[in-house]
């Protein structure tokens, strides 16, 4: 009988963290607009360069969209824990009575919508500009988009959680983030390479499975070490 109290209380913290960061980013929208306005000017900046007399080069929308999503993603985890910085929420947290890997599960949640939001912007966009057929398999772009963006905010709310007491975080989070989730950026610009083919369905299949076992080790290693870190 303990396990599922002890599932339902690590839900339940988790839930209630999460509400937090979106009640307090929808009251503000701070964080939502600053990152699509950031994210959109990187890819009309890409546009100008790589499509010439309106032909773009040959599979380049995968890697710019997936570009995007990775500056995008690590300015919004610097600003929201800029922001918990401020207010001192993350210390206050980790006071709490409440388990730490619930605490980081919380907080993964609310920059994982954060990021699926700005993420349904980027897509639109990206296919007009860059005449991709991202839409050609819709399952399967959602799967690459979900387990891709999965990988990298698992990682990075450990780093920015981390660093959220370092003086010089926003070059250390770039710099740690990206070598770690090179493989996850890699896996998600083949895999909807592989989904814009005709024939690619497989192929795409194939990165995802790929995607997801980076997930579970991503979020197995990060839940394990999210309180020993915190308490250094």
């Amino acid at each position: 009988m303990a396990a599922p109290g002890t599932l339902r209380r690590f839900l339940a913290t988790a839930w209630l963290i999460t509400r937090k960061d979106i009640t307090v980013e929808w009251r503000s929208r701070e964080i939502i607009y600053t990152t699509v306005f950031f994210a959109a000017s990187c890819i009309l900046v890409f546009a100008f360069g790589f499509v010439k007399d309106g032909r773009p080069i040959d599979d380049v929308a995968s890697a710019i969209l997936w570009i995007a999503i990775a500056f995008s993603g690590t300015l919004a985890l610097g600003r929201t824990f800029e922001r918990e910085r401020y207010n001192e929420t993350l210390q206050a947290l980790m006071l709490a009575p409440a388990d730490r890997p619930a605490i980081y599960a919380g907080k993964l949640a609310g920059i994982l919508l954060l990021m699926l939001a700005v993420e349904a912007v980027l897509v639109p966009l990206v296919a007009l500009l860059f005449q991709a057929p991202l839409f050609r398999q819709p399952v399967l772009l959602v799967a690459l988009l979900g387990s891709g963006t999965l990988g990298y905010a698992a990682v990075g709310t450990l780093f920015a959680a981390m660093l959220v007491r370092a003086r010089s975080r926003d070059v250390l989070l770039p710099v740690l983030l990206y070598p770690i989730t090179i493989p996850v950026i890699i896996a998600g610009v083949r895999g909807t390479a592989a989904a814009m083919a005709p024939d690619g369905g497989e192929m795409a299949r194939a990165w995802v499975s790929m995607l997801v076992f980076f997930d579970v080790v991503f979020l197995t290693l990060s839940l394990w070490t999210f309180e020993a870190v915190m308490t250094e």
